[in-house]
């Protein structure tokens, strides 16, 4: 097949268990499908927290979403999105208004131009996923979504781990 995960991180000792190797896999796998998401972002001067924030608001167009709300569907949400979102906004890829309902509230809306830095990054992100598709039959993709939607699945409702 290919390098194992021992061969790859170059470990000489037995792992600690099944768990803790699946677990490193999966870390591996996804670094390097995230590399190849990162890459075709940065054809366009953008990062993948960028990208997603992009398509989180095509997704609502031509209505749009707080910040807060924007956080809650981000894949990987993180403590700098009013930074994320304020380059955005410079690029005159998003429109920041306020809220009719509550004036306080500012609401993020993808422009046209957003829409099209997506349309114009779409064969980029595709290569990505046809390059993962190919690389996994089409029942080990159903699977592996369905394993990791076990891994995720309650998430919150989870005890913290100290």
């Amino acid at each position: 097949m290919g390098r194992t995960l021992r061969d790859y991180i170059k470990q000489t000792r037995p792992f600690e268990s099944p768990a803790q190797e699946a677990m490193l896999n999966l870390f591996v796998a996804a670094a390097h499908a995230r590399q190849r998401i990162e890459a075709a972002c940065q054809e366009h001067d953008l990062h993948f927290s960028h990208y997603n924030i992009l398509r989180i608001l095509q997704g609502v167009h031509p209505d749009g979403h707080a910040r807060c709300e924007i956080i809650e569907r981000m894949i990987d949400p993180s403590p700098d999105v009013t930074r994320l979102i304020d380059k955005l906004v410079g690029r005159g890829l998003v429109r920041r208004s306020r809220s009719e309902e509550d004036r306080r509230m500012r609401i993020h809306t993808i422009t046209e131009k957003g829409i099209q830095v997506l349309d114009d990054m779409h064969p980029a992100i595709q290569g990505v996923q046809e390059w993962f598709g190919g690389r996994v039959s089409d029942r080990d993709l159903r699977h592996l979504s369905r394993i990791c939607e076990g891994i995720y699945a309650g998430y919150e409702d989870a005890d913290s781990v100290d």
